[in-house]
């Protein structure tokens, strides 16, 4: 007997990977925020090291539609992304372009 089972390669990464997020549900959402802050954090602090006036809603557009299509991505292979996440991360998408096309600041 062994202690635990060694994932199954014969099909593909696919099935690693449903393995995987079966015994850590949470990863999934984890990597999407982990997308969303790097993206969002290295572009506002890229704008604040050049010395300009940081675009808050522009970054946050920038980085919620990174992360929407990684979720769609992940939302190709049943069993990666659970529909409660896409929809989410959907509506932060739409209320980041709608915060964007709202602000007041005007283009260079």
């Amino acid at each position: 007997m062994s202690l635990y089972n060694l994932p199954n390669a014969t099909e593909g990464a696919d099935e690693i990977l449903k393995e995987t997020i079966t015994a850590v549900p949470q990863i999934p959402s984890l990597i999407l925020v982990f997308v969303f802050l790097v993206v969002f954090l290295g572009g506002v602090g890229r704008q604040k090291r050049r010395g300009r006036d940081v675009d808050y809603a522009m970054w946050s557009v920038v980085a919620s539609l990174s992360t929407f299509l990684i979720a769609l991505i992940m939302s190709i292979v049943e069993g990666i992304i659970n529909l409660d996440v896409l929809i989410v991360v959907t509506v932060i998408t739409i209320f980041s372009g709608v915060w964007l096309f709202l602000d007041k600041k005007t283009g260079v």
